[in-house]
């Protein structure tokens, strides 16, 4: 059913290169031991705001059209720092809290990839907008995360705090979404959240991950809301 008062292309075959770089982050993090072990909360500590106007569009769009090709999806609101999931049938399972890139903006520095973290400046540390094949794969050290957009290292996975003076664990829980940009672009989530619905949902299928703009058009980053208003427009009454 619809939320609120609005050319499939599925994933292929597992990515298992680990070019060095930005990948090793998540292997970092995943892994990670004592402090920086994951974050384990009861997901009722995170406190989600209610969709924008525009993560409710483009929810209302998918459902209609049908966009996620019978495939689990994810809405990402960069602007709250929310995240929806729907399965296959567009049913609502859940929605939490997201950390985000640091930095506003939609798009990745093409060789963001491969380099070392060192070498990604504040500015660069953008968590991109589009719709994205998602899928689980390996990283370096072969550990498998889930890509939402292997070219640019851009992976979702459960909060770490690894750096406690990030207070990535506090960020999540915190109502205001202003303090929820501190990653290098990847969606951390509550670990409760990733075990108990993302990783049963997508795992074996992938999935379909829209992320809302900061700054561009919303029918620019997904051209089928703007042809879903034309039909609309030149239907007959």
């Amino acid at each position: 059913m619809p939320f609120g008062n609005g050319g499939f292309d599925p994933p292929g075959s597992e990515v298992s290169s680990s070019p060095k770089g930005y990948k090793d982050v998540i292997v970092a993090d995943v892994n990670a031991d004592g402090a920086g072990q994951v974050a384990q909360a009861d997901a009722e500590t995170y406190v989600t705001a209610p969709p924008s106007e525009a993560a409710i569009q483009v929810m209302n769009w998918v459902i209609a059209t049908h966009d996620n090709g019978g495939l689990p999806f994810i809405v990402i609101d960069k602007s709250g720092a929310g995240r929806f999931v729907w399965d296959p049938k567009s049913q609502l399972l859940g929605e939490t809290r997201a950390l985000l890139g640091v930095s506003n903006g939609d798009e990745s520095s093409p060789d963001i990839g491969e380099r070392a973290l060192s070498a990604i400046s504040p500015e660069e540390r953008t968590t991109p907008a589009g719709r994205f094949a998602a899928q689980y794969g390996f990283a370096s050290g072969e550990r498998r995360v889930f890509w939402v957009d292997y070219a640019t290292s851009v992976a979702l996975h459960p909060v770490v705090t690894a750096n406690r003076r990030e207070r990535r664990l506090q960020r999540l829980q915190s109502p205001s979404p202003e303090d929820n940009r501190i990653t290098y672009g990847c969606i951390n989530v509550p670990a409760p959240f990733y075990a108990d619905v993302v990783q049963p949902l997508f795992e074996e299928t992938g999935g379909i991950v829209y992320i809302l703009p900061d700054t561009m058009p919303l029918e620019d980053v997904f051209p089928g809301l703007l042809a879903q208003s034309s039909a609309r427009a030149k239907a007959p009454l």
